[in-house]
């Protein structure tokens, strides 16, 4: 069947029959609006912060990339086969987004969304065509927030890799600096890790411009792959040459020429001159490929008859896969609705602020510590407690901080492993234990054990996460039974408890050890009050 036939066959007696294919299609979508609200909140949320403001352009530009990609498939839906992989997919996006909901998890229900629109396609055109279109489905995770996990690991370890380089650039111009965890230092002036990388925010929409323009690249598949994967260095590469020429302009201009020159280099300078690299490899790749085909050749900027496929939505038939995805979507919702609004479950804890000042033969040293305001916003606790711990007899103290939050899914607790660097402070060993049987305790009491150094100087720390009556290592592990405990009993609660001591050169290992271990021991039973695990 011709297309023109096709179109005559609708408009003759088929008209009617054919257009419940849109009504079981806007019944899906509808569905889908209410089922995944919670994600679609999520998104509009993040949307709001820098590293993300690029999220709504996703969406159009992922449907520009189907609609191309449709152009080459006719219509003609005898070749529309095979849907039933759609519903199975539709299916695996409800009961992600369930857990996401459940759990109160708005990202996760995001996730969810991705899928259910790959399942969609795949029902709408069978599987022979439809998995043709995975392009634009799969471009769609760029307008997600990661993870705020995996955001803290990634960005934190770029932007070191970032200033690194900066600095670098800045001795080759024989700028005096110094680089001291995330400090930058200009000797008139200190820039912090956060401020100094701040154009890192850029790096996500430059890969979603990269996957676009590796999608719409016709050269040779590496070529593609290049294209992809050139991302990331060349935002990590730009934020170092603007902190370079922060730098320099600190040195020879003055600091009050800074400001100027943040607000405007910040912006979409760095985006542009990230896109004109990415033009310039295309570029020179093609320029060394035998036959140097032209850059406009190269890219599929034809957008001729896009609206045309557009209103093939029309055409959509109402088969038994569609029908049954959009009863789906009808029960998912009614479920949803008969589902209990649950609010986060806070249980009932003693302030920090009434930590016994005394714990065995340890006693508090002076008041309690506060961190700075730019500190406590990052840590965004909702209580914490800071203080130095010192015995009679002993010349080394123990430091104490322990960090509450109500509700860890609006960012939650941030690792060691991470705000340590950023301090200045080098991991030189790390290793995560079970102290259960030290402890005489009948359920696992996993704690991390570390080696920081910051020049000659050493400390050991013993940290871990504290959820309920869990004693969690590893922060992937947290964030998993948090998932589960938000499901299971709504609570979202947990804490950080971190224990430090410094290493004296003259004595074995083993006894900065004993001095922790033995002020853990004396923490434990108080801090039931505080940290509460029923």
């Amino acid at each position: 069947m011709s297309a023109s036939d096709f179109q005559t066959s609708v408009r003759g007696g088929f008209a009617a029959f054919l257009s419940w294919g849109v009504f079981w299609l806007l019944v899906a979508v509808i569905g889908a609006g209410v089922f995944f609200a919670d994600g679609i909140s999520a998104l509009l949320e993040a949307w709001q912060l820098p590293e993300y403001s690029h999220g709504p352009l996703i969406p159009v530009l992922s449907a520009f990339l189907f609609l191309k990609q449709l152009k080459n498939y006719p219509i003609n839906p005898d070749i529309y086969r095979n849907r039933w992989p759609g519903v199975a997919l539709v299916t695996l996006s409800l009961v992600m987004a369930g857990f996401g909901i459940l759990a109160g998890i708005g990202d996760i229900v995001a996730y969810g969304l991705i899928l259910w629109i790959g399942g969609v396609l795949l029902v709408s055109w069978g599987w022979d065509t439809g998995k043709h279109f995975w392009p634009g489905v799969v471009h769609l995770v760029y307008m997600l927030p990661l993870p705020a996990l995996v955001y803290y690991k990634t960005t934190t370890y770029l932007q070191f890799v970032s200033s690194e380089l900066g600095v670098w650039f800045l001795r080759l111009f024989d700028v005096p600096v110094f680089l001291d965890g995330n400090i930058i230092d200009l000797g008139i002036l200190k820039l912090h890790v956060a401020e100094a990388c701040s154009g890192l925010r850029y790096m996500f929409p430059i890969m979603s411009f990269s996957y676009i323009f590796a999608t719409l690249y016709k050269g040779p598949n590496w070529h593609k792959v290049v294209l992809l994967l050139a991302a990331v260095p060349i935002a990590i590469f730009m934020n170092s040459v603007r902190i370079a020429v922060a730098g320099v302009i600190v040195q020879y201009y003055g600091v009050e020429w800074l400001d100027g020159f943040t607000h405007f280099f910040e912006g979409w300078v760095i985006f542009l001159a990230c896109i004109l690299i990415l033009f310039g490899l295309a570029w020179l790749m093609l320029f060394l490929h035998p036959q140097r085909p032209t850059l406009v050749d190269a890219l599929d900027l034809d957008t001729a008859g896009l609206g045309a496929q557009l209103s093939r939505l029309q055409y959509i038939q109402p088969s038994k896969a569609l029908i049954t995805v959009s009863v789906l979507m009808l029960g998912a919702v009614m479920a949803l609705q008969a589902i209990p609004d649950r609010e986060n479950v806070t249980p009932d804890r003693d302030s920090f602020a009434l930590f016994p000042r005394a714990l065995g033969e340890w006693r508090q040293q002076g008041p309690r510590q506060f961190l700075t305001p730019d500190i406590q916003a990052t840590l965004a606790a909702d209580d914490y407690h800071q203080v130095t711990l010192t015995k009679a007899g002993d010349t080394h103290s123990v430091g104490l901080f322990m960090a509450w939050y109500e509700d860890q899914i609006k960012g939650g607790v941030h690792s060691p492993e991470i705000c340590l660097p950023g301090a200045g402070w080098e991991i030189a060993w790390l290793e995560r234990s079970d102290l259960s049987e030290v402890m005489q305790s009948d359920v696992p009491f996993r704690i991390n054990r570390a080696i920081i150094q910051k020049g000659e100087t050493r400390m050991m720390v013993y940290y871990w996460f504290q959820q309920q009556d869990r004693r969690i290592a590893w922060d992937f592990a947290a964030k998993y039974w948090l998932m589960i405990d938000g499901i299971t009993t709504g609570r979202t609660d947990g804490a950080l408890v971190r224990l430090t001591t410094l290493m004296d050169p003259r004595e074995e290992d083993d006894i900065a050890e004993a001095r922790l271990l033995e002020v853990l021991k004396e923490i434990q039973d108080p801090l039931k009050r505080f940290i509460p695990a029923r």
